[in-house]
């Protein structure tokens, strides 16, 4: 494993569990109910597992999207909003904390199961578009030197001082 690996791993760590413990505290804070945690992770889980069927689907192979470990750590953030009798700050603070701790440790067991990415990417080659798909390049900066578009293009830019120039004759 190279250290490419190692920072993904940090900052989709970071940024997930963030996502997890932000969205999952808002949802409990908003209905009150404990299990709104899991219920949230339990939704991300399955948003994943149809994101990776619709890679497969394209053509990629299985494990080209891996499905985060969620739930394990929201259970701990139910947990904590439930044993602090519904402290809204505890369970931020507290049920945060285990995310923070817990969500790594969960997807890195997770990771040890995944085929080296790198042997992945070579492997298996990004398919290719078919026609009806590839993008189309921007037209951009193809009628700069048009005359056409030099009229409209030296009014507009001519406007704002002709306006200005206007309004200090005005209050003469």
């Amino acid at each position: 494993y190279t250290d490419w690996m190692w920072t993904s791993f940090v900052v989709f760590s970071v940024s997930q569990s963030t996502m997890l413990a932000v969205g999952a505290v808002y949802y409990m804070l908003f209905t009150g109910v404990p299990g709104t945690a899991t219920y949230y992770a339990t939704i991300m889980t399955i948003y994943t597992w149809v994101a990776k069927g619709a890679w497969f689907a394209l053509g990629y192979p299985y494990d080209f999207v891996v499905v985060p470990v969620w739930i394990p750590s929201a259970m701990l953030l139910d947990l904590t909003y439930w044993a602090t009798r519904r402290n809204k700050h505890a369970a931020i603070i507290i049920g945060g904390t285990l995310v923070g701790l817990s969500f790594p440790l969960f997807n890195m067991v997770n990771l040890l199961l995944v085929r080296d990415p790198l042997e992945v990417a070579f492997k298996y080659p990004r398919p290719t578009l078919p026609a009806y798909m590839t993008p189309i390049e921007p037209q951009v900066g193809k009628f700069y030197n048009s005359p056409v578009a030099l009229g409209p293009g030296a009014g507009a830019v001519l406007t704002v001082p002709i306006t200005a120039l206007g309004a200090k004759l005005n209050t003469w």
